[in-house]
């Protein structure tokens, strides 16, 4: 697919009540779904791409309905799966025992300034990171795929025809897959845990179409790269860092991996956000230029291409400090008549420079980030690690160790409100510019697009604190007082609010931190020698990425994009090159979106069931086979997938 905007000659309707209205019902069941997920599981799936099928099959029966309409509604409901990441946060506040339920003003608020601060921060990055730069964006152009094929299949062109087919075909691929593994007929993982001396290790792989698909899109690069990460993480550090230890394999390898690899990845990452942040410093002060000289033409009278019109840079000025009043009103209101009301002012003046300074910061780490290997595999719960560990390094700086129990749990209260407004920033900017990516494609309005996301993200804050509360009433969260046996795990919550104590208790593993940010700069130096040379680049980043997360999210992603790049050497030398290659992007892309809207169907599945297994058709003596039934299924279904997208290539003129 080219970088080209795909325009249309005649633009129609856009920012209309109907998508708004639609986008918003999406975004409320899709916040819904992704918030119990999210703390049932520790992972939530990207909106964007099923609110662009539901929108396309509903608003097709309704006159005057176009593209750009359908791409406001997805940008609307993809505020769903990206709010929902605050839940990696805010449930420590529980968890500690600062927060005895989720009051609704206070996370609505939370939740609202921090994601409305993401779309602001994120406008002067779009010139940067989304127009001048040829990061892959691999969910941005699934999505404008989808909704490119959608809008074009009305007019019978036969190409389109194919790609509707291939997108369709892989999407109930997918799906059907996907049902299969919660049936438990087929499993969802294939891993195998063995001693390395008195150490142990494991090579383990997740069966998602929607991870193989990524790899596709994300390409040879970054899956190469993230290869590397996996081989240091788990067949590097965890051999020697296991050693001695005792246990079964499996327990011993995962305790150590959550416990010092992750922490060795944290620590590439903060390395190798700061080396992006310096190498993409000089094109976002462009962006912010260029945005203001196009804000200056506007303002004179000069006519810009609708594709260039963001949001005004002063309404993006304004709205930022405007926002900080009611988060200095939010600081107040929780330091008021505790243990720190005292040093009020210093906190709240020290909480509102860090979340500028380091939200915007963040915001062009994550915006980057995304461009690389999507929003919904980026590692925004690293960067809340890196945040909370800076955040609590400012209390100490302004208020110092050494107070009582109740002042340090003030503190790590305090310490997470701050990040739960700066991880929304994070969280927002990954998601907006991927976003912004579906707009250049299919021609949007980038402004209106801006003002979407922000009604999205205005929708989505209103409908986290009645879940959490429901979801805390009923079950409860795993250490927080009072939790029962079904207690749902929040597994980043509780990593996060114990990071905030033992920065501030003193205790955390500054070790693995350090040894990774050395590591991270002998990675970067690497990548730097492989450009000069002229070989496949290795992101730093994306290296970082590949210790951090577990093996069996990273390894599919990296067999895909292996797959994807022997597909597209074939692709390549076909007559019609270029649209067999749009087939290999869709046949992906149905991939993640089967995946993605069954996901939406089994939340609420799991929701109203309230069973670990709703769907579940076999016992616990069938479990040792269905991780081989998967495995074999899996590859011949990829196969076939595979094999009929380049047979209806060949069949099409």
């Amino acid at each position: 697919m080219t970088e080209t905007t795909g325009a249309p000659t005649s633009r129609g309707r856009e920012l209309t009540i109907r998508a708004i209205l639609l986008g918003g019902v999406l975004t409320l069941m899709f916040t819904a779904a992704n918030v119990y997920l999210g703390l049932k599981v520790g992972l939530t799936f990207a909106t964007s791409i099923p609110a662009a099928v539901i929108s396309m099959a509903l608003l097709r029966y309704m006159a005057g309905s176009t593209i750009l309409e359908n791409n406001i509604v997805q940008t609307i409901a993809s505020a769903a799966g990206t709010l929902a990441a605050i839940i990696f946060v805010l449930p420590g506040l529980v968890m500690v025992g600062y927060w005895q339920g989720f009051p609704l003003l206070e996370t609505t608020a939370i939740t609202m300034l921090g994601g409305i601060l993401g779309v602001l921060f994120s406008v002067p990055l779009r010139r940067a990171l989304v127009v001048d730069s040829d990061l892959p964006y691999p969910e941005g152009r699934a999505a404008a795929e989808v909704l490119q094929v959608g809008a074009a299949s009305a007019e019978g062109a036969e190409e389109n025809r194919a790609g509707l087919s291939a997108l369709m075909w892989n999407s109930i691929v997918a799906a059907g897959f996907t049902l299969l593994t919660q049936m438990k007929l087929a499993g969802a993982e294939v891993a195998r845990w063995f001693a390395v001396g008195s150490g142990a290790t494991g090579v383990a792989g997740g069966l998602a179409f929607a991870l193989f698909g990524v790899g596709h899109l994300v390409g040879l690069s970054v899956g190469m790269a993230q290869l590397v990460g996996l081989i240091t993480g788990w067949w590097v550090l965890l051999p020697i860092l296991t050693q001695g230890g005792g246990g079964d394999p499996e327990t011993l390898a995962n305790t150590v991996f959550r416990a010092d690899v992750r922490f060795f990845g944290a620590g590439v990452i903060a390395v190798a956000a700061i080396w992006t942040l310096i190498k993409i410093a000089g094109p976002v002060l462009g962006g912010i230029r260029s945005a203001m000289a196009a804000s200056r033409a506007r303002q004179g009278g000069q006519a810009l291409a609708i594709e260039q019109q963001d949001m005004s840079i002063n309404w993006v000025f304004g709205g930022s400090l405007a926002l900080m009043l009611p988060i200095g009103w939010l600081l107040w209101s929780e330091l008021a008549g505790g243990p720190l009301a005292g040093a009020s002012f210093a906190l709240i003046a020290g909480a509102i420079l860090f979340i500028i300074i380091v939200g915007l910061m963040i915001a062009s780490v994550t915006g980057y980030m995304a461009g690389l290997i999507g929003a919904s595999n980026s590692p925004v719960s690293g960067i809340g690690i890196l945040a909370i560990i800076a955040s609590s390094l400012l209390l100490l700086g302004l208020l110092g160790r050494g107070g009582g129990a109740e002042e340090i749990s003030a503190m790590v209260a305090y310490a997470l409100i701050v990040t739960g407004l700066v991880f929304g920033i994070a969280t927002i900017s990954n998601d907006n510019l991927q976003d912004l990516k579906t707009g250049q494609l299919v021609g949007a309005t980038p402004w209106k697009q801006q003002v979407a996301l922000i009604i999205g993200v205005i929708f989505g804050s209103l409908v986290v604190p009645p879940v959490l509360n429901v979801l805390n009433e009923t079950l409860g969260f795993v250490g927080a007082p009072g939790a029962g046996p079904n207690a749902l795990a929040a597994p980043q919550a509780g990593l996060i609010s114990s990071l905030a104590q033992g920065v501030l208790g003193g205790n955390l593993n500054w070790t693995m931190l350090t040894y990774g940010a050395i590591a991270g700069v002998g990675f970067i130096m690497v990548d730097a020698l492989l450009g000069r040379a002229g070989k496949l680049r290795l992101p730093p980043l994306a290296i970082g990425i590949g210790i951090y997360l577990p093996m069996a999210v990273i390894l599919p992603v990296v067999i895909g994009a292996v797959g994807g790049w022997f597909y597209d050497r074939w692709a390549a030398k076909r007559p019609n090159a270029s649209f067999a290659h749009r087939m290999g992007v869709l046949t992906a892309t149905g991939m993640i979106v089967g995946e993605s809207l069954f996901g939406v169907l089994y939340a609420g599945i799991v929701a109203g069931s309230g069973s670990d297994a709703p769907l579940a058709v076999v016992g616990e003596g069938y479990a040792p086979y269905a991780p081989w039934v998967g495995l074999i299924l899996f590859v011949v279904l990829v196969w076939l997938s595979y094999k009929r997208t380049r047979r209806l290539v060949v069949a099409t003129p």
